[in-house]
């Protein structure tokens, strides 16, 4: 034991014992005093080196007579001798850290002062301390001219639009991770996460090719730092609620209502008897959701090798009860230094994913709350009255007796191995192999339900309702990406010329294969509910059914670009890229060429401005290029239509089934092309305190995949004949202010402006109907089409002196909208429906602010989109009788009682066109996010052995301003069909506390 005390003894005091000590301290901008992280401190003349954390902060072990010398790039290197001191704060001095920033392009990275393009970059450390599973739910408000649209529903991925939506065929962008081509990051932890570019600019997307013109989302994970092994540990706990609840009748309300309603169609009175309560189902729905993330990661570095490991685990509740989904993520990344010229590595990121059984919100809209939600004599949920029983059940039968019915699991292996090597001086060539595998696995079960029914005659109660056998769906799919990259690379100057210069090839595969089958009971032998027998071998054999499918698609690329300046002063960027592709005919022309330029003039530079202090960089900058989009929706395979069921023939006595492709080709068919263009400045000013980029943009999509109607009975066509425009500004503004040593402040904003025009789509005439959306040549994609509201009919005379009813079902009454005769015809018909909204915003804008004092630092973001409309739809088409919304109180019921809500008549159905009674105002203002965080100082955590401690307070969607009349005014949806209200699963507010900490 006295052993084990003087070993004890040894180690708390070997620094003191050979004359070493802890120095601490934090690393700040000497302009804008804001905290740098991932600065250099190294113990001069030895082999020990750390970096400052993310706040700033730093710890390292040196001698009094040591000196630290303080690097980081773009700032002027400074040495300190440590004498007797144990804490040092330092000022780096910095004219130009915007410009000398590294960004990642395509297929390599470049300093931020030699682009000529648009890219912006959000540091990791920006978005970790947000709740949120998916990364770029987080960027939402913070990069101009990237709209964030999310979902409350946990693990969904949000809709991302760049620029505009560019095509009638789908509007995801591309995702490149650690260079890895990608349809989503879904599989990523954020706190893996170093930082995240937002391509949007020709220069810097045609790079990409075909997979180029919706923009590009690349994320870096993070590395080893060169220094002392870290530990790092970050946990967070919050909760989530639906603070905003739509304004529904309740049952005293809905019971006068209904009565009326009931008058007006000359049908007797409602039986009231076994329907008195008072039930408010958003309510009973409704829960406050739970979620947790925790990771853990180690890394340490030395001259040769560095190796990171992180590791997360999450769990997030919905706002619906047993509404859940679970991850677990993986990130690994080792690089050997092999030679001081040839290193190799390796980055692997691993994710398996419980997906939430997913509950919608809709039928707590649409129930009647005078009925009870449970009979407890039964033990069973009650049924719904008789006028809508069909079509609406009580909502807690759905989240409660179908509850833990579903198991769905996601699997995902992502892995890059490359090897890097030096040769003559300038020359490198860089070798990548990535791969994704992911394998994906769901159950669901079909059981029994029974409620009670206070109506069924005789003393059960009880009723049977939905499926009358149990049954099964099992389904497995998996999918795989394999890429290789080949690339040569090459940097030299020349006195004043500077020349960056890549070439190469790269190849991709991607496939898919999926398998389903389902089961119901057979013998009267119900399946069980339990997970063990959910599988497709249980049930009735005669009843399986099956299905699968399998695709696969494949490209080779060629690739160069090349980055000249000269002297700083004239920047020029060209890029090229040719791709081959597997969509098309082996006798057509596979091959398409895609390519960009692009130039600034950096005119501080100049000697005309060398003698002013105000502005310390101005650059005026513009690219043109053409882009490629081969994200045309489930479609890998243009050239190759689907085999469809078609006429069938007899031979003898044999019906023999004919198949044949879904449409005709256009034997010249390609990928689309959006030809793209830019132009504008990036300023910095007063010391860098000011920094505005603004930039206006153009994109026009050309051969926009369209499928051509068929004439006479003939199969439709496929071919290149749709264009489609985006235009607008972009702008980004902030200012860094110091107010005192220990204070200081910085505020910015963005607005980008979004111009949306189909130009042209097939013949004259031809549209996309997709409910009440609609593109057509002239109008913006997805606008709202339909009659325009223009009053309510208060007396027969106004009938018999308007319009005529042209749309069938009589005549127009007392109580009905008034639609206004757009052609003037004297009949209202389908040729006077028009634009009555637009789901794409004039403007969607992003504004922060935060402040640091001493340890504390404070922020608040904001967010909103501006001119756009959505179309509510949850009550448009009834079929049965549906609670009301509380404006229906404002009903007309008599003349001069309303000159907006129509009558309450079921039968009247022209009220229930699509119409601007329906369209709502989209527009809204968020306080998307406030954090409030505490760095404890290093003399107080300096005793326990920790590098970094730091403490936070997060709230999220704290209040939305906003005119709709639904959950929220965020909502997503297709290409062609977006902004509409169907019963929208709000986005609810997040509050969250947590801890991170460095040991």
């Amino acid at each position: 034991m006295r052993k084990l005390s003087t070993l004890f003894l040894l180690f708390l005091f070997a620094d003191i014992a050979y004359g070493q000590t802890t120095v601490s301290g934090i690393v700040k901008d000497s302009q804008s005093l804001i905290v740098l992280p991932g600065v250099t401190v190294n113990v001069k003349g030895k082999n020990t080196t750390t970096q400052t954390d993310a706040t700033g902060n730093f710890s390292i072990t040196a001698e009094p007579t040591d000196e630290l010398v303080f690097t980081f790039i773009g700032y002027t290197p400074q040495t300190i001798e440590v004498g007797n001191q144990t804490q040092i704060d330092v000022f780096l001095d910095d004219e130009s850290r915007a410009l000398d920033e590294i960004v990642v392009i395509g297929y390599g990275t470049a300093q931020k002062r030699d682009l000529t393009g648009s890219i912006a970059q959000v540091k990791g450390s920006e978005i970790v301390d947000r709740p949120g599973t998916n990364p770029v739910a987080n960027l939402q408000g913070k990069v101009a001219g990237l709209q964030v649209t999310n979902s409350g529903r946990p693990g969904q991925e949000p809709d991302i639009r760049i620029r505009g939506t560019n095509s009638i065929n789908a509007v995801k962008p591309l995702y490149v991770v650690d260079g890895l081509l990608n349809d989503n990051i879904n599989f990523l932890n954020p706190a893996d996460i170093e930082s995240i570019e937002v391509l949007k600019d020709p220069s810097s997307l045609a790079i990409f090719g075909v997979r180029g013109a919706n923009g590009v989302i690349a994320v870096t994970t993070k590395r080893a730092k060169t220094g002392q092994l870290n530990f790092e540990f970050t946990s967070r706990l919050g909760i989530k609620n639906v603070g905003r609840r739509m304004d529904m009748l309740n049952g005293d309300q809905f019971r006068e209502l209904y009565q009326e309603q009931r008058f007006n169609q000359g049908d007797f009175p409602f039986n009231y008897d076994n329907w008195q309560a008072n039930t408010n189902w958003q309510d009973e729905i409704f829960r406050n959701g739970i979620l947790n993330y925790n990771n853990l990661s180690v890394s340490g570095a030395t001259e040769r090798n560095s190796f990171r490991m992180g590791l997360g685990y999450s769990v997030d509740e919905g706002i619906i009860n047993h509404e859940k989904h679970s991850q677990i993520t993986l990130n690994l990344s080792d690089e050997l230094k092999i030679t001081d010229n040839f290193r190799t590595g390796i980055v692997f990121n691993g994710y398996r994913a419980q997906l939430p059984q997913e509950r919608g919100v809709f039928g707590a809209i649409l129930a009647a709350p005078i009925a009870p939600v449970l009979n407890e004599e039964y033990g069973l949920y009650h049924t719904m009255p008789e006028f809508q029983r069909a079509q609406v059940g009580n909502p807690l039968v759905d989240i409660e007796d179908r509850k833990n019915t579903y198991i769905g699991n996601n699997y995902r292996a992502v892995t890059n191995v490359y090897g890097e090597v030096d040769f003559l001086s300038n020359f490198s060539f860089r070798v990548n192999l990535s791969a994704d595998y992911g394998f994906n696995q769901f159950r669901s079960y079909q059981g029994l339900v029974s409620v009670y029914n206070p109506e069924i005659e005789g003393e059960d109660k009880t009723e049977l309702i939905g499926n009358r056998l149990t049954s099964v769906n099992q389904e497995q799919n998996t999918h795989y990406k394999y890429q290789t990259d080949w690339l040569l690379n090459y940097k030299n100057s020349f006195g004043k010329h500077n020349l960056t210069a890549t070439a190469g090839y790269t190849t991709y595969i991607q496939g898919v294969e999926a398998i389903t089958g389902r089961r119901t009971q057979g013998g009267g032998l119900e399946i069980p509910n339990d997970p063990d027998y959910w599988y497709v071998g249980i049930g009735d054999v005669n009843t399986q059914t099956g299905d699968g499918s399998a695709s696969e698609f494949r490209t080779l690329s060629y690739l160069a670009r090349a980055l000249y300046n000269y002297d700083g002063k004239y920047l020029l960027n060209a890029s090229f890229r040719r791709d081959g592709s597997s969509a098309f005919a082996k006798n057509g022309e596979p091959w398409q060429n895609f390519y960009a330029f692009g130039g600034a003039w950096v005119v501080t530079q100049e000697s005309f401005m060398q003698d002013q202090s105000v502005i310390n960089n101005l650059k005026l900058r513009g690219s043109w290029g053409s882009l490629g989009n081969q994200n045309v929706g489930g479609n890998r395979y243009p050239m190759y239509p689907q085999l469809v069921a078609g006429n069938s023939a007899v031979f003898g006595d044999q019906l023999i089934p004919a198949y044949g492709p879904q449409y005709i080709p256009d034997p010249n068919l390609r990928w689309e092309l959006v030809k793209s263009w830019e132009a504008g400045f990036e300023l910095a000013a007063f010391r860098n305190r000011l920094n505005i980029e603004a930039v206006y943009y153009s994109k026009n999509t050309d051969g926009v995949l369209v499928t051509v109607p068929g004439i006479l009975g003939s199969l439709p066509g496929l071919s290149n004949l749709g264009n489609i425009e985006n235009k607008g500004i972009e702008a980004s503004a902030r200012w860094n202010q110091s107010i005192s040593d220990d204070w200081n402040i910085s505020f910015g904003g963005n607005i980008t402006t979004v111009k949306n025009k189909v130009v042209k789509l097939s013949s004259e005439g031809y549209d996309i109907i997709s409910g009440p959306s609609r593109t057509i040549a002239g109008y913006p994609i997805g606008y709202f089409r339909g009659y325009v509201h223009d009053g309510i009919f208060q007396t027969l005379t106004e009938v018999e002196s308007a319009p005529i009813n042209g749309l069938g079902g009589g005549a127009f009454l007392p109580g009905d909208i008034r639609f206004r005769d757009i052609d003037g015809n004297g009949t209202i018909d389908v040729n006077d429906r028009t634009m009555i909204g637009n789901p794409t915003p004039d403007f969607y804008y992003g504004l922060s602010l935060s402040t640091s004092y001493k340890n504390f630092d404070l922020g608040f973001e904001f967010q909103g989109l501006y001119g756009n409309e959505i179309m509510r739809t949850w009550n448009q088409n009834q079929f049965a009788t549906y609670n009301f919304l509380t404006d229906r109180l404002e009903r007309w019921n008599g003349v001069g009682t309303s000159n907006w809500e129509p009558i309450v008549h079921e039968g009247r159905a022209n009220n229930r066109q699509y119409s601007s009674y329906f369209i709502e105002d989209g527009s809204f203002f968020r306080l998307r996010d406030v954090t409030l965080a505490y760095t404890f100082p290093q003399e107080a955590i300096g005793k326990i052995r920790l590098k970094n401690l730091r403490v936070f307070a997060n709230a999220q969607n704290v209040f939305t301003l906003s005119n709709n009349s639904g959950f929220t005014p965020e909502i997503g949806g297709s290409a062609v069909s977006f902004g509409v209200d169907n019963g929208t699963y709000p986005v609810p507010a997040i509050y969250t506390l947590g801890l991170s900490l460095n040991f």
